[in-house]
């Protein structure tokens, strides 16, 4: 029995969720191999060799894994499904995209977003926007499995695994990849941040997020919104926390002017320290918060953006 991690890297590193990932994979007992599928990805496979709980690094190295288009990446795995018992991904975009593909090929289930490994067929996952978990067995000969990232901690560093390359499948012709726009940022990135400071619909206006902004350089945090505050157009779709956004869970997550929907606390109430910012102490978000301030966040933020220094 043997389990194989998709990576999610940009050929020169790996990203955090690969490291979630691999924790998972270890839970589920036997060896764990890591495939790298990219283009000139040499940095990503040695920087995966040196995970502890890593037996083994697969390198497929080609032009058409360079872009992580999703159809030549699941050909890869495909071709080499029948010798493991586990394939995992990060429950992020990128793994999203793959594992269903895989499953559907090998006429498998696939088991989403697992938070927890009970044995090596039954796992936990959460359901109706985390306020149920359900425990899963699965039968299936090989087991597709998205890890949601926040459940499990990253595997550290300390390992010496074996590099192997493969033989790189054909391109799949079934698409190409034209053009990637990239948000830049100065900021962490949102789901890898230790500290995030989050508004909602009650920061007003798109120009009030300004008011957050010392307060997110005073303590190196990352920006992010609750989906009422992107809906309505006062950030960008990339900011939003939730349900249908980003999962996180951060050391500290502030939430500011954020009512506390049951969508946007799906996707932070894991953070280490919750800390809420809101005028209405009847205010959901108090329900999960480790720290709860009753006032106007007009005058609150700038009040503690001093008290920081």
């Amino acid at each position: 029995m043997a389990a194989l991690v998709i990576a999610e890297h940009d050929n020169a590193s790996l990203k955090a969720s690969t490291l979630n990932t691999i924790a998972a994979a270890i839970e589920c007992g036997g060896e764990v191999h890591v495939l790298i599928a990219g283009h000139n990805c040499g940095a990503a496979a040695q920087a995966a060799a040196q995970i502890a709980g890593v037996a083994k690094v697969l390198v497929a190295d080609g032009a058409q894994f360079g872009d992580g288009l999703a159809e030549n990446i699941a050909e890869q795995v495909l071709a080499m499904a029948s010798a493991y018992s586990h394939i995992l991904a990060p429950a992020t975009a990128y793994g999203k995209n793959i594992a269903p593909r895989v499953a559907a090929r090998l006429d498998v289930g696939q088991i989403s977003e697992i938070i927890k490994v009970d044995s090596p067929d039954t796992f936990e996952r959460p359901i109706y926007a985390g306020n149920a978990i359900s425990t899963v067995q699965s039968l299936d000969a090989i087991k597709v499995i998205t890890v949601r990232t926040t459940g499990f901690d990253a595997a550290p560093a300390g390992g010496s695994a074996t590099v192997e390359n493969l033989t790189a499948v054909a391109d799949s012709g079934k698409s190409v990849f034209v053009s990637r726009e990239l948000a830049k940022s100065d900021r962490p990135e949102l789901t890898a941040a230790k500290v995030i400071v989050s508004g909602g619909r009650g920061m007003g206006s798109g120009e009030n997020f300004k008011i957050l902004e010392p307060l997110a350089d005073r303590l190196g945090a990352a920006m992010g919104a609750s989906r009422a505050a992107v809906d309505a157009g006062y950030v960008p779709n990339d900011w939003q926390v939730g349900q249908t956004g980003k999962i996180v869970a951060p050391q500290l997550y502030i939430a500011v002017g954020i009512s506390g929907a049951i969508q946007h606390l799906a996707g932070m109430k894991d953070s280490k320290t919750i800390v809420a910012i809101n005028k209405d102490p009847e205010a959901p978000i108090f329900s999960v918060a480790d720290y709860g301030l009753v006032g106007d966040l007009f005058d609150v933020v700038p009040q503690l953006v001093t008290e920081l220094g």
